[in-house]
């Protein structure tokens, strides 16, 4: 069923030659899941403010991602699964905007497809939820512990290697509800989704240290895609006012590095950038498939005015090229 939310009429409304009021619908599209739905409600609150007058419409979207409800993302086709009919959505002009989880979305987006949009980020951190809150290193050898990434897998088992990884799949309810039945010890998600369901008050965690557990390219980011200059001026205007510089600046550095390594969305490998006033600090770290070979890197760049996204891009590209030196080509091909 589509959500339509009219936004605030205003006197500023174009009119069509008729001397009737035009209002302009805006579709934005988004997987139907309870999270995905937070956040396109979300950039929809935005948008109507800046577009008073217009009607925002959400289109809940299936995705073949969420149709694979207990498949290994890895054995059908990665995490791009989540973004293929909303692209198609909009190829056909169905909606007219997209609303992602960033990390979702390739390195590289098809030819015709633009972010449009990063609006301010959520907290880009991991979390351990179990039933006593601790940290991975305290769980009883044995203790089983769920997620659906690799990357968290290999460093979960770095922090305690006696624990055992399940894999895991589904929304966080119901990822949450295997502690509460107990068949799981622990679950590793992102602390994003959790704050922006509202959950964090309903479970106990722990966060986890980024120097120990890099979080995955664009993690705690939305992306809002678009067709390339498709969009209408008063739109463009609206998704540029949503824009966050510093968000834009951090995530492009990471895809920048994500694309230049030649990483996929099953690539088990993190990435975070940080910036500030003064420096662009990039770590990031990459397993081989089975987790026995890692390389990790660093890299810090001086401040530039006004977060200029080709900067961060390039800051980004300089460090997959000395993790490729040092042979990251091999453990990316192994995948």
């Amino acid at each position: 069923m589509r959500r339509v939310y009219p936004a605030k009429k205003t006197k500023t409304s174009s009119r069509a030659s008729s001397g009737r009021a035009m209002t302009r619908v805006l579709r934005i599209g988004s997987r139907p899941s309870a999270l995905a739905m937070v956040q396109a409600e979300y950039v929809r609150a935005r948008l109507a403010v800046l577009l008073p007058g217009a009607v925002l419409e959400i289109v809940p979207i299936r995705t073949s991602g969420d149709k694979l409800s207990t498949a290994s993302l890895a054995q059908v086709g990665g995490k791009g699964l989540f973004i293929r009919e909303l692209e198609q959505a909009l190829a056909e002009r169905k909606i007219e905007l997209a609303v992602h989880s960033m990390k979702d979305l390739p390195a590289q987006l098809p030819a015709g497809f633009r972010i449009a949009a990063v609006p301010e980020r959520e907290d880009t951190r991991d979390l351990l939820v179990s039933a006593h809150g601790g940290d991975v290193a305290v769980l009883a050898p044995g203790a089983r512990v769920g997620t659906s990434s690799s990357r968290r897998r290999f460093q979960a088992l770095r922090a305690n290697p006696k624990i055992e990884i399940v894999a895991l799949r589904g929304n966080v309810d119901t990822r949450l509800k295997r502690i509460a039945d107990g068949s799981l010890a622990a679950i590793i998600i992102a602390a994003a989704g959790l704050r922006r369901l509202g959950r964090e008050a309903d479970v106990k965690f722990a966060i986890l240290d980024e120097r120990d557990f890099i979080p995955a390219g664009g993690q705690g980011a939305l992306a809002i895609e678009t067709l390339d200059g498709d969009a209408a001026p008063e739109i463009a205007a609206a998704l540029e006012a949503l824009d966050d510089p510093r968000a834009r600046y951090e995530t492009a550095a990471e895809r920048a590095f994500l694309a230049a390594l030649g990483a996929s969305c099953t690539t088990p490998v993190g990435v975070r950038a940080i910036a500030s006033d003064e420096t662009l600090s990039i770590r990031a770290i990459l397993f081989s498939p089975g987790g026995d070979r890692e390389i990790a890197a660093a890299l810090a760049a001086p401040a530039q005015v006004n977060y200029s996204p080709p900067i961060a891009v390039g800051a980004g590209q300089e460090l997959a090229y000395r993790m490729l030196a040092r042979g990251a080509g091999a453990l990316v091909g192994d995948a």
